[in-house]
């Protein structure tokens, strides 16, 4: 310990030889060497305040900077509070550590503080202003905010624009922040990173590829985060040749190298479905990281390969890369995937009793046992799991379980999990359509009409499903039954060949996965256009044989279109890879990888 005696008697420092008192530059050294100790800091604080140095404000900026940094925000708001009329700098200081600790009513509230008592922010204020606007559920604040940069004329400074511009993006108020962008004076490389990056953080994955190929015409050269985002975006959107593509421009930038970049395509690939070349990838980086092997394991968990994930992880504990997070819900998706209920339960204790200080639970760890433990048919142990946590469930946790409830058709936990969940997430609609759903499945049409009616009133309103498919570095949307696309007429026509080939070999439409109390014939049309079909068709006319057909679906695939999959890919003898919600499925010659157990 620093200070074993009282802290008015710590006199190791050099003094000034008139006084007994530490010199200003000798405390500032001490704050510079206790800077990741609260309690050092604190006993600073002390000796500040006995030895009459407490009214220095370069002292008392140092100390309040520190206690931002390690997060003891309210002790760093007491500080702040005993100080007399703190300059815009320690304004700043305080907002940007409320931010930084993700606090942002409590920043928005000094903010609103300093406005009231008249302390002209600058330039350097508003940009973690705007952070902690964007980490509001609504835009309203954001918005006074804005009035205010242009109030005090500081709209067109850059770093203010551009946490304006991410605000906007992460809003969905894409205008706005294309406005601000195309206004920008100067658009350097960090002014479009900020934009691609905003748009992959809030699931505008296409935009941001828009946005990466502008910046290729603009002349502007890319750096790593760029192509990191601009990987991060075809991995979401499953674009593997427009990834390839971009992965081309880092190589011819001198970048390819960079360990965050080659991480970045790891990730795509897996994402992408493709877990040959992502080994391949992963077997000949020169250096390797936690990121990357977490990345590889939780690749193939999702993509079926559980013998793999779990043996991977192996080798990575042998070769002493300590595992992180990430890594644990990789091995837990690969168990719950698999249905393997007692190597799930292996290794989640090993992960809690194992003394790995830096890997504690997290809800994820939670939700991913649920998953298994309820996909598995033990929804009363998962419930009981839930129910003995040590921290409060959250909606994907009881969500979770709500999913397993109506894969077994358990309306009756299913009824009381989702009471819970319309608590707690309200405005999900995909908690309201589960139970809705599982209504419908048992024939109970009164009760359906009841989870509608409530969705309606609470402006609640169902996720239009769709599936995308890359051609020609071009990816293509299908919304069920809709005929939009250029080529809609040859898509329905090869539809209706494909349907009737497989009903020639045994494929019968599972019109339980039609929730409406329509008859059957009517259920058998609408099935017949789902959006994964149309998706299937359109890649069987245009992508090359020898390449796979990729679909990537917003949703759960339902039943029939799981079925419908596997039956095609028998008879065009095509392999087709689907993403969904959930995971992949690999279709080959009439099997899909998951083995039906998802």
């Amino acid at each position: 310990m620093l200070f074993k005696t009282h802290p008015s008697k710590f006199y190791s420092l050099p003094l000034n030889q008139k006084s007994s008192i530490p010199p200003i530059q000798a405390f500032t050294t001490l704050l510079k060497s206790c800077s990741s100790s609260p309690y050092q800091l604190k006993q600073i604080h002390a000796l500040l305040l006995t030895t009459g140095l407490s009214i220095k404000n370069r002292l008392i900026t140092h100390l309040l900077t520190n206690l931002t940094l390690l997060g003891h925000m309210s002790y760093a708001r007491q500080l702040f509070d005993e100080m007399h009329k703190p300059r815009t700098f320690l304004w700043n200081t305080l907002i940007k550590g409320y931010v930084k600790n993700e606090l942002p009513i409590e920043a928005a509230s000094v903010y609103r503080q300093m406005h009231l008592i008249g302390v002209r922010p600058d330039s350097f204020t508003y940009p973690f202003v705007v952070k902690a606007c964007a980490q509001l559920p609504e835009l309203w604040a954001g918005g006074a905010v804005h009035v205010h940069v242009v109030k005090y004329g500081l709209e067109f400074v850059s770093m203010v624009r551009t946490e304006l511009m991410i605000m906007y993006v992460k809003f969905g108020e894409m205008g706005l922040a294309e406005f601000l962008f195309g206004s920008m004076v100067e658009r350097d490389v960090v002014a479009w990173n900020a934009l691609i990056a905003a748009c992959v953080q809030n699931g505008l994955a296409s935009k941001a590829i828009g946005w990466f190929r502008q910046m290729s015409l603009a002349g502007i050269k890319p750096d790593a985060v760029t192509i990191v985002s601009a990987l991060s975006a075809c991995g979401q959107l499953g674009c593997l040749e427009i990834g390839e593509d971009t992965y081309g421009v880092a190589r011819k930038e001198g970048i390819d190298c960079n360990i965050i970049v080659e991480n970045a395509r790891l990730d795509m690939y897996v994402k992408c479905g493709n877990t040959d070349m992502a080994r391949t990838l992963f077997n000949k980086m020169p250096q390797r990281n936690v990121i990357s092997w977490s990345t590889m394991i939780f690749g193939y968990a999702i993509n079926g390969e559980t013998e793999k994930a779990l043996g991977l992880f192996s080798r990575m504990k042998n070769e002493g890369v300590q595992p992180n997070y990430v890594t644990y819900l990789g091995v837990l998706s690969a168990c719950s995937h698999a249905g393997l209920v007692n190597e799930g339960w292996a290794y989640f204790n090993y992960m809690t009793q194992s003394g790995h200080k830096n890997v504690q639970p997290r809800k994820e760890h939670y939700a991913c046992m649920v998953d298994l433990l309820g996909r598995s048919g033990h929804l009363e142990e998962a419930y009981n799991f839930i129910k003995s946590m040590p921290i409060e469930p959250d909606a994907g946790v009881w969500g979770a379980l709500l999913g397993a409830c109506a894969i077994h058709h358990d309306v009756k936990l299913g009824q009381h999990v989702a009471d819970l969940l319309f608590e707690v997430a309200p405005g999900i609609a995909s908690y309201h359509v589960i139970m809705s759903n599982m209504y419908a499945a048992v024939g109970r049409w009164d009760f359906v009409d009841k989870v509608r009616l409530k969705m309606r009133k609470k402006g609640v309103k169902k996720v239009a499903g769709y599936s995308s498919v890359e051609c020609n570095s071009e990816f293509h949307f299908f919304y069920g039954g809709n005929r939009s696309h250029p080529q809609s007429a040859y898509i329905y026509e090869k539809l209706e060949v494909l349907l009737q080939q497989i009903k020639s070999i045994g494929y019968i439409p599972k019109t339980s996965s039609v929730f409406h109390d329509v008859e059957t014939e009517e259920k058998e049309v609408t099935i017949s256009t789902h959006s994964e079909k149309l998706a299937i068709a359109f890649g069987l006319i245009n992508v090359r044989p020898e390449y796979p057909i990729r679909v990537m679906k917003n949703l759960r695939t339902c039943d029939d279109c799981h079925n419908f999959s596997k039956f095609v890919s028998k008879i065009t003898m095509r392999e087709i890879i689907m993403r969904d919600k959930i995971r992949f499925h690999h279709f080959r010659n009439g099997v899909c990888s998951c083995k039906d157990f998802w």
